[in-house]
């Protein structure tokens, strides 16, 4: 009898430290859960983007899912990135760090070879209890030619990585190529492809990025989908080549006034000049390309914003679309990157945010990609690095006109003449050369870049001025 009551004790007892071990488990191997308020962060990356297709209401290029992000959230349109390659530029978005300071300056270097103990964007996510997950290219690696793997990835900055690969890896010998002397990678070659979305790289980016927020829709989520397109070789599915038929897309223009106050570094980014050395009507059929691959994108970028809207979790999640860098298509005899010219430097840049104020409203302020870091961490409460070079953009998601004292910055390197430095204000860029040439232009009257007025004695006050920006500049 006593032994029976002992064992009704017990048996109480056992079912709780049961019920401890059970919930210890599933705190250990589950994952966290979502915190009351905790918001997600959907990070959205496009490799190649012109800063004036894609959300900026161009009036050709169709971007109906980029347009509708922009729409429920902050458009920045002078926003700069802070070197136009991939590797450099996306380094310093992801440390919070000027390139100087991180010493990438070209597609090879890691970054932890110089600050071993960076803690990353996504790193201050997950010291805060977020799953980070990379889906594509955020870090860089070679695009074409390291499409499914992880290439120059960091590692620890992720709980979980997915390298896709697609049709459009393994069709690269059906491409038409403009410039066969050139590798893929910096090439004008393109192809309509066969097929469906699905079966392209994109679209396996798409794809795996909607299983993930479904898996973790009750956790919190730092995702970031990292798209290959509109990078070169431009490949897309034949649909939407057919938006814009040839007799749509202008042929780049024969006549550069620029050429005459610019020095010859300002356009040495494309060797021969220009366009490489191919034929107008060859610019013409890669720039439908181009286009082209920016719907195909977008409608990439469609099937994550309706994902969200199904999951129940637009309301609770932070989306920000960026590209690395701007693009060139015949602007100043030019095309791609690594010039300091506006098309180069300058980004498309879009942030929307649950509970901001103003929506859909553009903000006229000049940003930085190196801004977004500390703006993440400031709208998620997640502690930061006190050495971030950046600042805050979440006042103009409120007030998008609201004052902002601080320019923006963008250097590029030439292979045997050295850096070059270039500052962005709302109305003026100057630029310094390193072999002593500069560059000045008034972005007021002189949009499209024409007229190189360093030299010009009713602007040296101006150039002073800019100039102590670079002069202040650490380096």
């Amino acid at each position: 009898m006593k032994s029976n009551c002992l064992e009704g004790r017990l048996q109480p007892m056992h079912l709780l430290l049961r019920a401890i071990a059970v919930a210890i488990c599933f705190v250990l191997f589950a994952g966290p859960t979502r915190a009351e308020g905790k918001k997600n962060v959907l990070f959205i990356a496009v490799d190649d983007m012109n800063n004036d297709l894609g959300c900026y209401g161009h009036p050709v290029v169709k971007t109906p899912n980029i347009d509708r992000l922009s729409a429920r959230g902050t458009r920045f349109d002078r926003a700069y990135c802070q070197f136009p390659l991939c590797s450099p530029s996306r380094t310093s978005l992801m440390t919070g760090l000027r390139p100087d300071t991180t010493k990438v300056y070209d597609l090879q270097k890691h970054f932890r070879k110089v600050l071993p103990d960076a803690v990353t964007l996504p790193q201050a996510f997950a010291k805060a209890g977020y799953i980070t997950a990379r889906v594509g290219k955020i870090y860089h690696y070679g695009n074409p030619g390291q499409i499914g793997t992880n290439g120059l990835d960091d590692e620890p900055s992720w709980q979980h990585r997915f390298n896709p690969r697609g049709r459009d890896k393994d069709e690269e010998k059906l491409l038409t190529h403009h410039t066969p002397g050139r590798g893929l990678g910096s090439s004008l070659s393109f192809l309509r492809a066969e097929g469906s979305d699905d079966e392209q790289t994109d679209g396996k980016v798409a794809a795996e990025t909607l299983r993930l927020m479904t898996e973790w829709k009750d956790k919190p989520f730092f995702i970031a989908a990292g798209f290959y397109r509109p990078h070169c070789p431009y490949i897309a599915p034949k649909k939407y080549f057919d938006l814009y038929p040839l007799d749509r897309v202008p042929p780049p223009s024969g006549n550069y006034p620029e050429r005459k106050t610019a020095p010859a570094q300002a356009f040495a980014s494309n060797t021969p000049w220009p366009w490489f050395g191919v034929k107008p009507e060859q610019v013409r059929e890669a720039r439908q390309a181009y286009w082209a691959t920016i719907s195909f994108v977008d409608a990439q970028v469609g099937r994550l914003l309706d994902g969200l809207e199904k999951l129940g979790l637009t309301d609770n999640t932070i989306v920000v679309f960026w590209s690395d860098h701007g693009y060139h298509f015949g602007e100043h005899g030019l095309v791609m990157k690594q010039s300091l010219f506006e098309n180069s430097a300058r980004i498309p840049l879009i942030i929307s945010a649950p509970g901001q104020k103003t929506r859909g409203e553009p903000s006229p302020r000049v940003v930085e990609l190196l801004d977004l870091y500390p703006t993440l961490t400031d709208l998620c409460g997640v502690t930061s690095p006190a050495n971030l070079q950046g600042a805050t953009l979440k006042p103009y998601l409120d007030d998008p006109s609201a004052p902002r004292d601080r320019p923006a910055f963008t250097q590029t390197k030439r292979a045997k003449e050295g850096m070059a430095y270039s500052v962005r204000t709302e109305r003026y860029r100057y630029t310094e050369w390193s072999d002593g040439a500069r560059e000045l232009y008034d972005y007021m009257t002189d949009p499209g870049e024409l007229r190189n007025l360093a030299a010009d004695q009713a602007h040296q006050p101006v150039r002073a001025t800019l100039a102590k920006y670079l002069a202040e500049l650490p380096k």
